[in-house]
């Protein structure tokens, strides 16, 4: 079975337009899914964030108003209770060795926004992933990690690569709306990112060689999924 790394938000907040703060963390039902299916398939997951730092759930995501069922809601918060020890002690993103692990996967939120985006040691871990051709696999707001790799010429990593992430539709109509400090998907497209929307709130995957995205929450099953598949090639 294989190694997987999984780069974890350690926002627990997002300054929004007006300035104000928002509280923001990892999505709940992306970080749930995604390692509950990888773990199922009987791979080892790491969880890594910014400085070691424990990540937080962002609050939106454990609500019955936003997720829509109370049992949902449940079984969210029962599979973090059965991770917290790994949760609560995450290894630092300037310690992972890269060549450990066959694929880095990328949960969103709005956190990796705060912090994912802009951080160097994540664009290491990406840059050099990429030249391996590991499997990176960022979905919903994670595919902001992407803008921290940049090589030594300063130009993004992946532009001309095809993927997919949250929608600036999906953004305006139901994230942060016009108070959003950034659009994630149109600051891809100005990189360079060739990103191929999907219909808003419905499961979509792009797969580019070892890049795999996911556009939404409601994609987190099918990046697992695709990540299982590439793994077992």
């Amino acid at each position: 079975m294989s190694n997987i790394l999984m780069v974890v938000t350690a926002a627990n907040s997002l300054t929004l337009a007006d300035g104000s703060a928002h509280p923001t963390g990892f999505w709940a039902e992306e970080l749930v899914v995604a390692h509950r299916d990888l773990a199922a398939a009987g791979h080892t997951i790491t969880i890594a964030t910014p400085g070691g730092r424990v990540p937080t759930v962002d609050p939106g995501s454990l609500t019955v108003e936003i997720v829509g069922d109370q049992a949902k809601v449940d079984d969210f918060r029962a599979y973090l209770a059965s991770i917290e020890g790994a949760l609560s002690h995450p290894l630092a993103l300037d310690s992972v060795d890269v060549a450990g692990y066959d694929a880095v996967v990328l949960p969103g939120g709005h956190g990796p926004m705060a912090d994912l985006a802009f951080d160097p040691n994540l664009g290491a871990i990406l840059t050099e992933a990429n030249s391996a051709s590991t499997l990176i696999a960022p979905f919903c707001h994670g595919p902001a990690g992407l803008l921290s790799a940049v090589d030594a010429s300063g130009e993004f990593v992946f532009a001309g690569r095809h993927l997919t992430v949250f929608s600036d539709e999906e953004e305006l109509t139901g994230g942060l709306g016009k108070n959003t400090p950034w659009l994630v998907a149109s600051t891809l497209r100005e990189r360079g990112a060739i990103v191929e929307d999907g219909g808003a709130w419905s499961s979509h995957v792009v797969r580019d060689g070892n890049l795999i995205s996911g556009q939404n929450p409601q994609s987190s099953e099918a990046v697992a999924e695709a990540v299982i598949e590439a793994l077992t090639v």
